[in-house]
């Protein structure tokens, strides 16, 4: 969580001295984009458990959502880590230092609420700030770093997210690597969410993709994602435009994170939810979910738990994919992937329309002016409808309709040499 409105000032800090690279995280953790729940986008900072019993964050809400998510199957999907975001701290450290949630709204404590986490054969997660205060007010990890580590560890928590209000932007480069060193000296696996590339990047300092791999399992480039459409394309446009500089940096262990979905709220049209599902596929995203699991609609449901589509986000390459093509409010995205022929990837193939007049619109376009060039062609699958076309061949001219707003998702399969469909 992004925070814009308040200072960037971290006081009194005594940095730790950044140990040598062989002490660096390598947790083996996040070999694929982690998947799962968090509670920011949905619930933000709601604190009234009175008058909002249902939408608070207490450990009645986290609960609830690890019942859904396997009640309702997304666990069987991949769905695994429930993440609480800011607010569930208590005001004050505990007479020894140690962070302690909010008594009211977490009476059994942490650790209880992660025991019933894992009992239902899921992961927890938990949030934290490096600086002073989190972005809410609550305390830091500043002068903790590694007391919290370790009180993470003792609450086995599983994924550990760390924001970057309350702190020196400049001060980065050593305090992430320090408190992800913390982590992984307590012997507990957590895979590591860290923010501070988007805090530099607002202050003018280019991230260190090279220090955010070796230390962390996932990274914030960009500001909060909100409810809206606006906010989904101008993320997209951020990954669109940066690409030549963040997309090589992903892989196995090491993620760009684009935020939340936010599919099944209120903000997105159906056809939207699709665009946003398919390019955070494109794109090797985490997937983490942010809504009220209670009151999804099924077609939103069918978006999120879509095999096809998770299955191209969860490739075991995790080659980042880029934008290929924009004209006329259109935009392709390619991804390779697997199942590879020979020296041949498969492709995942986004068509996405930011047009909004009224009708689906076409577009005509060979393979091959998008990269995708095996010689014996292709068959086509549609990842939302599961459908599968005839071979076309890289020269052949490919025409799709893209409904406002919406996308064509394509998986292309490459044909072996004999011209029959490989891995199928």
């Amino acid at each position: 969580m992004i925070n814009r409105g308040l200072s960037l000032v971290a006081t009194g800090v005594v940095f730790l001295t950044l140990l040598a690279p062989d002490h660096a995280l390598d947790n083996g953790l996040a070999r694929t984009p982690p998947m799962g729940w968090l509670a920011w986008e949905r619930y933000r900072c709601i604190i009234d458990c009175k008058n909002y019993p249902d939408e608070c964050i207490s450990e009645k809400l986290f609960r609830d959502v690890a019942d859904m998510l396997v009640s309702e199957g997304y666990i069987n999907v991949g769905y695994q880590y429930v993440i609480i975001d800011d607010c569930w701290l208590a005001s004050e450290r505990d007479s020894n230092g140690r962070l302690q949630p909010d008594p009211e709204r977490f009476p059994n404590g942490i650790k209880a609420l992660a025991d019933y986490v894992h009992s239902k054969g899921l992961k927890f997660g938990i949030y934290e700030d490096y600086g002073n205060y989190t972005c809410a007010g609550y305390p830091g990890v500043l002068g903790h770093l590694e007391i919290d580590a370790q009180t993470f560890a003792d609450w086995d928590v599983d994924y550990v997210k760390l924001d970057g209000c309350y702190a020196d932007p400049k001060d980065m480069n050593e305090g992430y690597p320090a408190f992800g060193q913390y982590l992984n000296a307590t012997g507990r696996p957590m895979v590591y969410s860290c923010s501070w590339p988007v805090y530099q990047e607002e202050n003018g300092i280019p991230p260190n993709f090279e220090l955010l791999k070796q230390y962390c399992n996932l990274w914030r480039n960009y500001g909060d994602i909100d409810d809206s459409w606006d906010s989904v394309s101008d993320i997209i446009n951020y990954y669109a435009t940066k690409q030549d500089t963040i997309a090589q940096h992903a892989g196995p262990g090491h993620w760009n994170d684009p935020d939340m979905l936010i599919i099944g709220n209120f903000g997105l049209s159906l056809e939207q939810s699709k665009v946003q599902m398919a390019i955070w596929a494109i794109l090797a995203a985490p997937l983490l979910m942010s809504n009220d699991l209670h009151n999804i609609r099924p077609e939103f449901k069918a978006i999120l738990t879509n095999e096809r589509i998770i299955e191209v986000n969860q490739d075991v390459l995790g080659i980042q994919g880029r934008r290929v093509y924009q004209k006329n409010n259109i935009e392709i995205w390619t991804r390779p992937i697997t199942p590879m022929i020979g020296e041949e990837y498969s492709y995942a193939v986004a068509f996405v329309s930011y047009r909004t007049d009224g009708t689906p619109r076409a577009v005509e376009i060979t393979l091959q002016e998008i990269g995708l060039t095996n010689p014996t062609g292709y068959v086509l699958q549609d990842l939302f409808s599961g459908d599968t076309s005839t071979d076309t061949n890289p020269s052949q001219t490919l025409r799709v309709r893209v409904n406002p707003t919406g996308v064509v998702f394509y998986k292309a399969i490459p044909n072996n040499p004999s011209g029959s469909l490989s891995g199928q």
